[in-house]
């Protein structure tokens, strides 16, 4: 059966056309024939896998550690990845069914499986063998190893290099820039993405040794967000750390000499242009334009195992792709970096830099099309970029262009990009320290050095900063001086700074209330040291008062005192503004903790637990919004007891001696495939409030070994 449905738009290509006609099924068409496993790369390498199941890839070229890097993905995390390669060939519908069928349609009105194509071909010959190669790693994994991946997540198999670009568009373009429910629901999917990222001088050193810390906080069920960790060496090139899962390069990671991480940022790369419709054309400059249009196939699968056919008119206006919204209105999108297909090479390029000279000339290229980047080196340099591709604007600040901006005027149709000097930075600031936590720029160091009246308003808000980046910059300023030791306890901290700025108010006005239940509670807050562990009797209190206080995920500020101002960023919201409102917001809170928890002493670490497939075990940790630097966004109440949604994901902390000191702890596991002893044997660490060493060299890694597998 073939149904015509008008949906979605053509595409939006800067300096790579000739492509917008092609059928979605082209980039499928002209990948690469795989190679047959082993005998291109036959004697070229070896896996050493750890007793956490972590890959250590050694290999006589560089393909050859792409492909044991393919390899070790596809044995960790095979069904996710493949899976994400068969959704971003724009045929999950097809593989999987009607429930794909919407990321299927917005996939080919932007064009990612022919772009994807395109991008391959665009880059430099070696990339290519590499990419090619770590696809080949993952179908020699599967023919090897018959069964170990989902049969139904197989039918994508085998993968190319194609594959594995048009992954990464999709993450990059697609899910982080330009996600689809942003344009086509108008809400704001990436609210519970985030990061904490530190680097410290050796001024701030005790040790005189630069340090970094790399801590990305992301969902915890399985998807394009999972990270896993691996180690790869080279000639001439050692990398340690962590990416998303199906990507082939490291985003996260460090070596003897330097290091770097992300942090999510609120760079907008992605415009919505609101059309407004005349005809069968659209206004700009006062004429009314035609839409270009073409059409495009794909296959959905019926309950029956057929096949139905559908076909796409898609439509472009002079902005990108446009696409009907349910709620009648017309927008077209605008993407920047769309000419720049060079982000996974950039990566790669990043951690094999010899000197910061080097990283910083890599940082240039602005292929990677969002992220803050945070860098530390042993030769003392430290730095933090507010990174991204961020159109050129003549008027309006972020939330004008977060909205949907009028699209029947030149006036707001931006054509160029900053460039690498135009954006926010710092290095080697006099501080001797540079942070994030997602939020704006201006409090990368304080005292501040950069400031928001020195930039356009649409780089990024100016304010407020969140408790969290607050806490950030605290446990980094209010020390002298930072060992080691200092630093790693610093990033275990459960503190919850809002109980700092508004316990004692909250504890005065309610210390007389004649109620018994408010002088049991004053009480406990009373003897609360404000830590957030699974001991502690009060957190949960505080917590679901502080719900309450500061609705929309501990965010609004309304019921503070003093707001929060830009001339005191890491010291303000503070204090209670209506005590006797506060006062009920405790007693609603009592009532709701004795309803949902039975009573309000409940230790933490029996409601908030660290569960994967059989362990259980007491949680810590809480609601960055809180203040909490060791973020854990608990879900609902289920049974009994809640579990992470997300939060501490990867952690990486080193310090730049020699050797190298590095610890840290990937919480979930490294692994997600069924049956694998390492999807939470990680767990006890993150209970424990404990990080692991992290092994570097080849001989700790045979002394700890689980593994070998030779290619």
């Amino acid at each position: 059966m073939i149904r015509k449905r008008t949906f979605l738009g053509a595409s939006l290509l800067l300096g790579l056309g000739g492509l917008g006609g092609l059928p979605a099924t082209l980039a499928d068409a002209a990948q690469p024939k795989p190679a047959k496993p082993g005998k291109a790369l036959g004697g070229r390498g070896e896996i050493l896998w750890d007793t956490y199941g972590v890959p250590h890839v050694y290999g006589k070229d560089v393909a050859a550690v792409f492909y044991g890097f393919g390899w070790a993905q596809a044995q960790n995390h095979g069904d996710i990845v493949v899976h994400l390669y068969g959704e971003s060939r724009a045929r999950a519908a097809e593989y999987w069914g009607e429930a794909f069928a919407d990321s299927d349609r917005w996939l080919i009105a932007n064009d990612v499986p022919a772009r994807a194509l395109a991008w391959y071909r665009a880059s430099s010959p070696q990339f290519r063998r590499n990419l090619d190669a770590f696809a080949e790693g993952i179908n020699a994994y599967a023919k090897a190893n018959p069964g170990k991946i989902d049969p139904k997540i197989a039918v994508v198999l085998p993968v190319s290099g194609v594959d594995v670009m048009a992954h990464s568009h999709r993450l990059m373009n697609y899910i982080y820039v330009a996600p689809m429910e942003r344009t086509m629901t108008g809400g704001n999917p990436g609210s519970n993405n985030g990061s904490n990222a530190w680097a410290v001088a050796p001024s701030k050193s005790k040790s005189g040794h630069t340090m970094l810390l790399a801590n990305p906080h992301l969902p915890w069920p399985t998807s394009f967000f999972t990270y896993f960790e691996a180690d790869l060496n080279g000639p001439g090139f050692q990398m340690y750390g962590a990416t998303q899962v199906g990507l082939p390069v490291l985003r996260f990671c460090f070596n003897d000499r330097m290091g770097f991480t992300n942090t999510v940022n609120s760079m907008l790369g992605a415009t919505n242009y609101e059309l407004k419709l005349s005809g069968d054309g659209y206004l700009f400059d006062g004429k009314v334009l035609p839409f270009k249009t073409r059409t495009a196939s794909f296959k959905i699968k019926q309950a029956d195992g057929s096949l139905r056919s559908e076909t796409l008119t898609l439509r472009e206006s002079v902005h990108g792709p446009v696409f009907s919204r349910a709620d009648g209105k017309t927008l077209a999108l605008r993407v920047a970096g769309l000419d720049r297909p060079g982000s996974l090479e950039q990566y790669w390029d990043m951690g094999r830099s010899k000197s910061f000279a080097e990283f910083e000339t890599i940082l240039k290229r602005l292929q990677v099309p969002t992220f803050n980047i945070v860098y530390a080196d042993k030769e003392g340099h430290i730095q933090y970029m507010d990174n991204g591709i961020l159109p050129k604007h003549r008027q309006g600040d972020l939330a004008y262009w977060r909205g949907n901006v009028p699209g029947d005027t030149s006036a707001t149709l931006w054509t160029d990009v900053h460039s690498y000097e135009e954006l926010p930075k710092v290095i080697d600031p006099p501080t001797g320290w540079v942070q994030n936590t997602n939020d704006p720029p201006w409090v990368a160091t304080y005292p501040q050095v950069i400031h928001y009246q020195d930039y356009p308003p649409y780089v990024a808000p100016v304010g407020p900063e969140s408790l969290r980046s607050q806490q950030s910059a605290h446990l980094l300023a209010d020390d002298k001086k930072l060992s080691f030791d200092d630093f790693v306890a610093h990033k275990l901290s459960t503190h919850t700074l809002m109980a700092d700025r508004v316990l004692p108010d909250l504890i005065t006005a309610a210390d007389g209330d004649p109620d018994p239940e408010v002088k049991a509670a004053v009480a406990l807050l009373k003897a609360w040291d404000r830590e957030t562990v699974a001991d502690s009797r009060a957190a949960l209190l505080f917590e679901t008062w502080a719900a309450r206080f500061s609705p929309n995920n501990f965010t609004s500020l309304a019921n503070y005192k003093v707001k929060w101002q830009a001339s005191a960023p890491i010291t303000t919201p503070s204090g209670i503004a209506d005590p006797s409102a506060a006062v009920a917001m405790l007693k609603a809170a009592i009532a709701e903790m004795k309803t949902k928890y039975g009573a309000i002493d409940r230790p933490f670490g029996e409601v908030s637990r660290f569960a994967i497939d059989k362990v259980d075990l007491p949680g810590n940790g809480g609601f960055g919004n809180t203040g909490i630097f060791r973020t854990i966004t608990w879900g609902p109440l289920k049974t009994g007891k809640r579990i992470p949604v997300h939060g501490e994901t990867w952690v990486s902390m080193v310090e730049f001696s020699t050797p190298i000191k590095a610890v840290g702890l990937m919480s979930y596991g490294n692994a997600s495939q069924p049956g694998s002893p390492h999807r939470s044997d990680q767990l006890q660490h993150l209970s424990d409030k404990t990080l692991r060493t992290l092994w570097t060299k080849r001989a700790q890694v045979e002394q700890h070994l689980e593994g070998r597998v030779a290619f």
